[in-house]
Order: structure tokens, then C-alpha cells, then sequence
């Protein structure tokens, strides 16, 4: 089910928005009314698909590619979207990657690549649409997409932990010195929730029996799960809402940390 607000004449940017939590955030705020601009590096297809279901949905929709990791990347993407959609109110920081690793074993290259998606990256594309609504002087929302890991560990996630947690602590922040100029941000934390960076793995039924049996619930979480939250933390309803985090996540940091690791 999809939450329904209204954002009826409001532009917003999703990263990672062509497919999984990113394609039902996109779709979510297009059914509420706003124009969406997609922002991929890779797979223009899957993107440009998503962008022609939300432009079904009677909104603007485009897909722009860009390495949300590189800055002057970054600040082109958002000048189009100023130029072609007239401004920006909302901005979703969804692209992300995981690898499993273990910590002795984790290259430099791989590490960096990890660290500059899912910290970088909502670091950059946060400062630069923040910058253009201080300019505009648009009291915007922003929400950047972490996960349980922000708060938990896990085996062979290191880098990936580590990013999550400092875009946590990043979303705290930037709530803190972007509050003066009317803008809000916040965070959504998603759980379990099977798509293209997990999907392999899960497809173990021994792998996914564990994760399974880590959340209360008993069952993973679905991308609109995700989606309702955003849209509740962009909407007029949470106009006094900042530095705050929503979970969806079947109750799986209620039980803490995963087990011991095995020693070798």
C-alpha cells in the first residue's frame, strides 16, 4: 500500500531511483504529484523504464547519468535538473553498493568504491541541492537512505558499515546547520529488503534462513515499506521533523549486534 500525500507541484532528484527501494521511492513521489528526476551511472534502460512509468503517473520525469562520487559530475547533473524542471524542493540520496569482504582481505580499491558511493556521494549531491535551495531560497526536504547497519556490524561488511554509519552521522549534521535556511533532513534505514545488491546472496536458502532468523518479524521488508517513509519525511506532515531516522525493518535491531564471528 502507498502512502498518499500531496506534493503536487514540487521537483525532486532520486539517486539510484531506476530500480529497487530507488524505483518505489521514484514511483511513490510521482502518485503524489511531484516531477522526478532519476539520476543513474549505470543502466539506462532499467532507468529510462522507470522514468516512463512515473511520466504515466502525469508528472515531468527524466534520467540523467552521473557519478554522484565525483563532484563536477555531480554539479552538472543538478544544473540540468534546475534548467529542465525549474528548481529543486526534494532530494532522495538512494544510490548505493554492498560487497561482502572480510576485513583482511578487503582491497583499497574496493573499499574506496563503497565509501564513495554510499558516503560521498550524499555528501556531495546534498551540498550541491542544498546550495541550490539556499539559493532559491526553497525550504526543501532531503532524506538520505541508510540502513540497519548505521547502528549494527556485521561479518565482512566493513566498508559498507562504516559508510552507513557516517551517512547517519552526516544526516545528523547537515539537519543541524541546514535548519536556519528551512531545510530538513532526515533518514530512512532500511532492513531486509531483497533487491539487485542482495539478491545473490538470498538466493542461498542457508544465507537467507539467517538473516531471516535475525529479525523478529520473520520476514524481509518490501521497497514501498521504504517508500511510505520517504514520502511521510518529504510531506507537510513531518514540517517539524529533522535529524531524525525511520526503520522499517521487522524489529531486527531490537535483538543488537550478529553473532560472534567465527575465529580461523
Amino acid at each position: 500500500m502507498s502512502l498518499q500525500v500531496d506534493l503536487k507541484g514540487r521537483r525532486a532528484i532520486v539517486t539510484g531511483g531506476g530500480r529497487g527501494i530507488g524505483r518505489a521511492i521514484t514511483l511513490g513521489l510521482a502518485r503524489c504529484g511531484a516531477d522526478v528526476a532519476i539520476v543513474y551511472r549505470q543502466g539506462a534502460d532499467v532507468a529510462e523504464a522507470t522514468v516512463a512509468e512515473a511520466a504515466a503517473l502525469g508528472v515531468r520525469a527524466l534520467a540523467i547519468q552521473a557519478d554522484t562520487a565525483d563532484g563536477a559530475s555531480v554539479s552538472t547533473m543538478v544544473q540540468r535538473v534546475v534548467d529542465e524542471l525549474g528548481g529543486v524542493e526534494i532530494l532522495v540520496n538512494n544510490a548505493g553498493v554492498l560487497s561482502r569482504i572480510p576485513f583482511l582481505d578487503m582491497p583499497e580499491a574496493e573499499w574506496r568504491r563503497v565509501v564513495g558511493i554510499n558516503l560521498d556521494g550524499p555528501f556531495l549531491v546534498g551540498q550541491a541541492v542544498a546550495r541550490q535551495m539556499v539559493s532559491a531560497g526553497v525550504r526543501g526536504a532531503i532524506v538520505n537512505v541508510t540502513s540497519v547497519n548505521q547502528t549494527t556490524v556485521a561479518p565482512n561488511l566493513s566498508h559498507y558499515v562504516v559508510s552507513k554509519t557516517a551517512a547517519h552521522a552526516l544526516t545528523r549534521q547537515m539537519a543541524y546547520e541546514l535548519a536556519p535556511y528551512g531545510i530538513r533532513v532526515n533518514s530512512v534505514a532500511p532492513g531486509l529488503t531483497e533487491t539487485d545488491i542482495n539478491r545473490k546472496d538470498l538466493a542461498d536458502p542457508a544465507f537467507r534462513e539467517m538473516r531471516l532468523g535475525r529479525i523478529p518479524m520473520h520476514a524481509m521488508t518490501e521497497p514501498e515499506d521504504h517508500a511510505n517513509a520517504v514520502l511521510y519525511l518529504v510531506s507537510d506532515a513531518a514540517r517539524y521533523v529533522t535529524g531524525e531516522s525511520i526503520s522499517a525493518d521487522g524489529g531486527s535491531t531490537l535483538i543488537g549486534p550478529n553473532p560472534l564471528p567465527m575465529q580461523a
